[in-house]
C-alpha cells in the first residue's frame, strides 16, 4: 500500500458539501481523479469541472461513455471504470465509500477504498457509520465529520392531495413509481420519473422537468439517494419495504436518511414523511418509528460492522483458480465474502459448458472473464445474461468483432416506436453494445461504433422521456394547480384566431361566439379547474372580443331561428311582441360575465346591425303605427291587425271586407294594400327580401322560396306568400296581376261570356290546367271551344270566360251585422 498519510476520509449525512468539497480540492492539484456511483453523478460534475478547467483538461470515462482528450489531467469515472490504484494522479476521491456494504456493488468501492491513492492527497467521502470501519481498515486516515447544513424534520403522513410543491416520493418498484406517477398526473399535473433502469440521458431529462419547475414532483426508486442535488423540500416514501436481491426487508434507518436527505438544500431546512392512501388498501400504512424518526433527524445510526470483498487481483492460470480467488474468504474481520454476483454467476455457468473448456492459457482466462464481466444492463438474470455472453466469446476468443456484425445490432435497436417498456429494453440492450464498444481490444473501426451506439442510445433516450412526460406530465394541469388563487389579471390567458382559450400556451378549451366549452379531452377532475381558468379570463377576453365584434366585425352575424348568430352560437334571442318591425333583443346568458360598458356597446351595435336587417319588413311598423290613427276606423284597424298577424297577406274569406266600409279602402291602399280578386296584401312585403327576414325571424314559420319566384311546382303545403293552383302554387301578387287582366277584359267587352288571352299567365309558367283552377277560385267558368270540324283548316276558337261568382261569395260580400262567431266583426267590436 501506499503511504497513508495524505489518505483524509470527510463523512457526514446529504448535504453537507462534501461532493463540494472534492471538487475544490481536486482543482487544486496537477492532475485527479473521482470514482462515482452513477454515470449521472459523473456526467455531473463533469460538466462542473469543464466550467473550471475547459474540456481539454478534463475526461469522463464510464462504462458506455469515454471523453477523454490527449491531454486530459481530470477524471471523472464511474467507481467501475475508475483505475484501481487511482491511476498515479495527485489527487483521487470516491464518492459515496459506504456503497462497500452493497450486495451487488460493494466490493468495487471496498477496493477502491483499500487501494485508489492519489499521489498527494485522497479523499474518501462518505455516510458517517463508516468511520469505525476507516479506523480499523486505514488507521492512518484522517478523520473529518461534516454537519448538515440545514435541519431534516419529520412530518407525518401525507395524502397525494395534501404534498407540498417541490416534493419527491419514493417507491421500491416500478409499478409503483408509475401507479403513484399517474396519480399525481391526474390530480397535480404530473411528476418527473427516476428510476435504475432509465438511461442516465433520460434520467438527465427527466431530472431537468422537475429542476426547470415544469413540475413540481419526482416520482423515483431508492436511486435518488445516491448524491442527485435536486430542489426538494419534501421527501415522501411510498413504502419502506424493498427487495434487496434475496428479500423484502424494510429499509434501515440509515438508507432511510440517505434517501431523506435530499429533501433541504444549503440552508434550507427539509422535511420527511410517508405517503399515506396511495398504496395497497389492505397493506398496512407505511409510518416511521419513533426510533427511526430521531435517528434520521439526529442523524444518529447503528455503525457499520462489514465491507463486501472480493479479491481484485485474482490468478488467471486456469478457470478453476480465477472462480477459487474470486470465491476467497478475505482474512480481515471488517470484510466479508462478496455474495455471488451476476459475473461470477456467469463464469461459473460458462466454465461448465463445452465454450469454457477451450479456455486453458492465461490470457485467453483474462479475456475471458473480461467478457464475463460485461454488466447485465437488461436485467434479465445469469441465465439469460450468459448466452448473450456465450455469443459474444464465440467473436472475442480469437480476434475482434466485425464492424458490420456491430453495426448490424446497433441498427436493430435503431427503432423509436412503441411503449415505455419497449423502449426502456431497447436503451438496455444498446447500453451493452456501447459498453463493448468502449473496450478497444473488442470491436474494430471502435470509434465510430461507439459513436453510433451512443447516438441510437440518446435517440432512443429522447424518446423514452417523451413517452415518459406524455403519459405522466400534464403541463395544462400543472399551470392551472399553480395558478389556483392568483388574481386572474395575471394569468396568461390568450385566445388564438380560431378560438382556442390557452393558458401558457396549454389548451384548455374553445370559445365560439361568447360561449366558452371546456376541452372534452380532460378528464372529470381537470374539467373543474380548467372550467375555474377559463371564467377567470372570460371578463376581459369576452369583452375584447365584443368590441372587436361591435367595431367591425358585424357582417358575420346571422338571424337565424329567432336569434342572432354568430360563430354557429346563438349570441342573442329575438323579443318578437306583436309586430316583427318592433323586435328587441335579449342578450343570451353566455355575455352576462361581459362588463356593463362592453354589454353596453355590443348591445347598441347589435341593435342597430339589427335594424339594417328588418328595413325590408317596415311597412309592418307602418300598419302597426297606422292603427294608432284618428282617422283610421275600427274596422280598418281589425284589418291592418290582421295583415300583421299575416305576416303582409290575407285571403278575402278572412279578411272581413264586409265590414270595412269603402271609404276606408283609399286609406289603407296609402299604406300599400292592396285588394285584390282573392287576397288582401301588401307587395313589397311578398319580395324575397322581407320574407327571408320574417323566415329567419321565426315569426312566419311557413316555407320558405328563396327567390320568391312566380310560380312553383308541386301540390301540398306551398310557401309562404303563395296561393294554390292545381298542382301548382303562384305567388299572390302575380295570381292578382293575372286575375285583374281577366277583369279588365270582362269589363272591355262588357258581355256575359268574354274571350281572355292566356298569354300572361303562360308567360309566368302557369300550366294551362292551373291557370284554369286560379281562374275558377276567382269565380270564373271556361268554356272550351269547339273543335274545328273535320277537314276545315285556321285557328281554332279560343275558349271563351264567364264570370259567375258562387252565391256564398256573394252573400260575404254583402256587409252584415256583427254576429256570434264571426271572428273579423268580434275584432272590429274590440277595436272600437
Amino acid at each position: 500500500m501506499r503511504n497513508q498519510s495524505t489518505i483524509k476520509a470527510v463523512l457526514g449525512p446529504t448535504n453537507t458539501g462534501k461532493t463540494h468539497l472534492a471538487i475544490e480540492r481536486m482543482c487544486a492539484h496537477s492532475s485527479g481523479a473521482m470514482g462515482f456511483p452513477l454515470r449521472l453523478l459523473a456526467r455531473e460534475v463533469y460538466d462542473r469541472v469543464v466550467g473550471i478547467k475547459g474540456e481539454a483538461q478534463v475526461a469522463l470515462i464510464t462504462g458506455e461513455e469515454r471523453i477523454e482528450p490527449p491531454n486530459a489531467r481530470y477524471f471523472l469515472c464511474t467507481a467501475e471504470a475508475m483505475p484501481k490504484n487511482g491511476g498515479d494522479h495527485a489527487f483521487v476521491a470516491l464518492d459515496e465509500a459506504q456503497l462497500g456494504g452493497n450486495r451487488e456493488r460493494g466490493h468495487i468501492f471496498t477496493d477502491h477504498l483499500l487501494h485508489a491513492r492519489g499521489r498527494e492527497e485522497t479523499l474518501l467521502l462518505g455516510a458517517a457509520t463508516l468511520a469505525p470501519l476507516v479506523r480499523s481498515l486505514i488507521p492512518k486516515a484522517e478523520i473529518s465529520e461534516r454537519p448538515r447544513f440545514s435541519t431534516l424534520t419529520h412530518i407525518g403522513p401525507r395524502k397525494l392531495s395534501r404534498l407540498p410543491p417541490r416534493s419527491a416520493i419514493v417507491a421500491f418498484s416500478a409499478e409503483q413509481v408509475y401507479a403513484v406517477a399517474e396519480m399525481l398526473r391526474r390530480f397535480r399535473g404530473g411528476s418527473a420519473v427516476v428510476m435504475g433502469a432509465l438511461s442516465p440521458e433520460t434520467r438527465n431529462r427527466q431530472v431537468e422537468l422537475f429542476q426547470s419547475g415544469e413540475v413540481d414532483y419526482i416520482v423515483a426508486t431508492d436511486a435518488i439517494g445516491m448524491g442527485l442535488n435536486l430542489d426538494i423540500n419534501h421527501v415522501a416514501f411510498a413504502s419502506l419495504k424493498k427487495f434487496d436481491g434475496v428479500r423484502m426487508r424494510r429499509l434501515r434507518p440509515a438508507e432511510m436518511a440517505q434517501i431523506a436527505g435530499r429533501a433541504g438544500r444549503h440552508q434550507r431546512d427539509g422535511t420527511f414523511g410517508t405517503l399515506s392512501g396511495a398504496g395497497d388498501t389492505k397493506a398496512e400504512p407505511a409510518e416511521f418509528t419513533e426510533e427511526e424518526i430521531y435517528a434520521i433527524e439526529e442523524h444518529r445510526f447503528a455503525p457499520m460492522t462489514k465491507l463486501y470483498w472480493r479479491d481484485a487481483q485474482p490468478r488467471f492460470d486456469t478457470l478453476k483458480v480465477l472462480i477459487g480467488d474470486l470465491e476467497r474468504i478475505p482474512h480481515e474481520p471488517e470484510l466479508q465474502i462478496m455474495p455471488e454476483t451476476v459475473d461470477l454467476a456467469v463464469l461459473k455457468r460458462l466454465a461448465d459448458d463445452p465454450i469454457g473448456k477451450d479456455v486453458k492459457t492465461a490470457s485467453q482466462v483474462r479475456r475471458f472473464w473480461e467478457v464475463c464481466s460485461l454488466p447485465d444492463f437488461r436485467q434479465q438474470g445469469a441465465e439469460t445474461h450468459s448466452r448473450f455472453v456465450a455469443r459474444l466469446w464465440q467473436d472475442l476468443r480469437h480476434d475482434y468483432i466485425g464492424a458490420d456484425y456491430v453495426a448490424a445490432r446497433i441498427s436493430e435497436l435503431d427503432n423509436m416506436q412503441g411503449d415505455i417498456h419497449a423502449l426502456q429494453g431497447r436503451i438496455a440492450a444498446i447500453r451493452s453494445w456501447a459498453y463493448i464498444c468502449q473496450r478497444p481490444d473488442w470491436v474494430l473501426a471502435r470509434d465510430e461504433m461507439a459513436s453510433r451506439a451512443r447516438g441510437v442510445e440518446a435517440k432512443l433516450s429522447d424518446a423514452l422521456h417523451g413517452r415518459l412526460t406524455e403519459r405522466f406530465v400534464s403541463r395544462r394541469t400543472a399551470i392551472l394547480m399553480k395558478s389556483l388563487g392568483q388574481d386572474a389579471s395575471l394569468l396568461a390567458v390568450n385566445l388564438s384566431d380560431d378560438g382556442v382559450l390557452s393558458v401558457e400556451d396549454e389548451p384548455i378549451g374553445e370559445v365560439k361566439g361568447f360561449r366558452f366549452t371546456v376541452d372534452p379531452s380532460a378528464n372529470h377532475t381537470d374539467r373543474k379547474m380548467l372550467l375555474s381558468a377559463g371564467e377567470k379570463a372570460l371578463p376581459r377576453i369576452l369583452g375584447e372580443r365584443a368590441r372587436r365584434l361591435a367595431d367591425g366585425g358585424l357582417d358575420t352575424l346571422e338571424l337565424r331561428k329567432g336569434a342572432v348568430w354568430w360563430e354557429a352560437q346563438r349570441i342573442a334571442k329575438l323579443d318578437l311582441g306583436t309586430n316583427p318591425a318592433r323586435t328587441k333583443l335579449a342578450l343570451e346568458r353566455d355575455l352576462d360575465v361581459l362588463n356593463e360598458a362592453d354589454r353596453a356597446i355590443l348591445t347598441k351595435a347589435l341593435e342597430g346591425w339589427l335594424a339594417k336587417q328588418i328595413e325590408s319588413i317596415a311597412p309592418l311598423g307602418k300598419m302597426e303605427d297606422a292603427t294608432h290613427d284618428s282617422d283610421a276606423g275600427s274596422e280598418a284597424r281589425a284589418l291592418l291587425l290582421t295583415l300583421i298577424a299575416g305576416h303582409g297577406f290575407v285571403t278575402r274569406e278572412k279578411a272581413g271586407l264586409q265590414h270595412l266600409p269603402k271609404e276606408m279602402r283609399p286609406f289603407l291602399r296609402r299604406l300599400g294594400v292592396t285588394f285584390g280578386a282573392l287576397d288582401i296584401f301588401a307587395p313589397v312585403l311578398l319580395k324575397p327580401a322581407p320574407r327571408k327576414v320574417l323566415h329567419a325571424m321565426g315569426v312566419d314559420r311557413r316555407p320558405l322560396n328563396d327567390a320568391m319566384i312566380p310560380v312553383i311546382d308541386g301540390a301540398g303545403k306551398h310557401p309562404s306568400g303563395y296561393r294554390p293552383a292545381g298542382k301548382q302554387a303562384v305567388r299572390i301578387d302575380i295570381a292578382e296581376k293575372i286575375l285583374r287582366a281577366t277583369h279588365d277584359a270582362r269589363a272591355k267587352t262588357g258581355k256575359k261570356r268574354f274571350f281572355v288571352d292566356p298569354a300572361l299567365a303562360i308567360s309566368t309558367g302557369l300550366t294551362p290546367d292551373s291557370y284554369k283552377r286560379l281562374l275558377g277560385a276567382a269565380g270564373f267558368r271556361i268554356h272550351a271551344a269547339k273543335a274545328l270540324p273535320e277537314g276545315a283548316f285556321g285557328p281554332a276558337t279560343p275558349d271563351s270566360c264567364e264570370w259567375r261568382p258562387s252565391r256564398r261569395k256573394q252573400e260575404r260580400s254583402k256587409p252584415t251585422k256583427p254576429r256570434e262567431g264571426n271572428a273579423f266583426a268580434a275584432l272590429a267590436v274590440l277595436v272600437r
